[in-house]
């Protein structure tokens, strides 16, 4: 199931980078979340209990998520088909220290592992720290999320720490693994032109 809009109706992209777009959340979505939410093999690396959802269950939580002042989401969509493919935010964002968490799911499987979330990575961490004015951003992800480190490594994050064996999954016990990125040690690849300040201009 994929409810995306046709390619008549042209989505609003925020901020666009080499391979993935950013963009609002739109209720026409609420049916993709609900089924890739329910998919055990999809959010396994999100730190989600598998237990069913429900489509009402899936928008109070959307509502709750988009109605908080510390927490700004974006939906993502592939540029080659401009399909909505999965979702990026920043949370427990904290003006007066100028910090937060960073989350991203390319819940499409299928799109999975071709750069997508790499992409959409750089685009969140740039907003966090252009847009925003963001000093630190950071994330935590799995021992056994090989591609999510990969990914975060390839967009500048840097492991700082671990939480040993606090994680029960398949039977075993994995580490949480902490990154992060710092804003003098960031290179925009697309927000530091967007939020240029307008060069003076001579009166006619």
């Amino acid at each position: 199931m994929n409810s995306s809009p046709t390619l008549t109706e042209e989505p609003i992209i925020t901020i666009r980078g080499q391979c993935v777009g950013l963009g609002p959340l739109d209720p026409f979505m609420l049916d993709d979340f609900t089924h890739w939410i329910n998919d055990f093999q999809t959010i396994r690396t999100l730190g989600m209990d598998p237990r069913p959802m429900t489509r009402r269950q899936e928008q109070d939580w959307q509502d709750r998520l988009l109605t908080s002042d510390s927490t700004i989401m974006f939906a993502i969509y592939d540029l080659d088909d401009m399909r909505f493919v999965g979702t990026t935010g920043l949370f427990d964002i904290n003006e007066r220290h100028r910090s937060c968490e960073l989350g991203i799911a390319i819940m499409e499987r299928e799109r999975q592992g071709k750069g997508l979330g790499t992409d959409a990575v750089r685009l969140i961490t740039d907003y966090a720290i252009h847009g925003l004015e963001m000093h630190n951003v950071h994330l935590a992800t799995y021992e056994f999320n090989h591609a999510g480190q990969r990914a975060y490594a390839k967009a500048g994050f840097k492991e700082y720490g671990r939480r040993r064996e606090a994680i029960l999954h398949g039977g075993e016990w994995w580490d949480i693994i902490y990154m992060d990125v710092i804003a003098s040690e960031w290179e925009s690849p697309v927000m530091k032109q967007l939020m240029t300040p307008d060069e003076p201009r001579s009166a006619r």
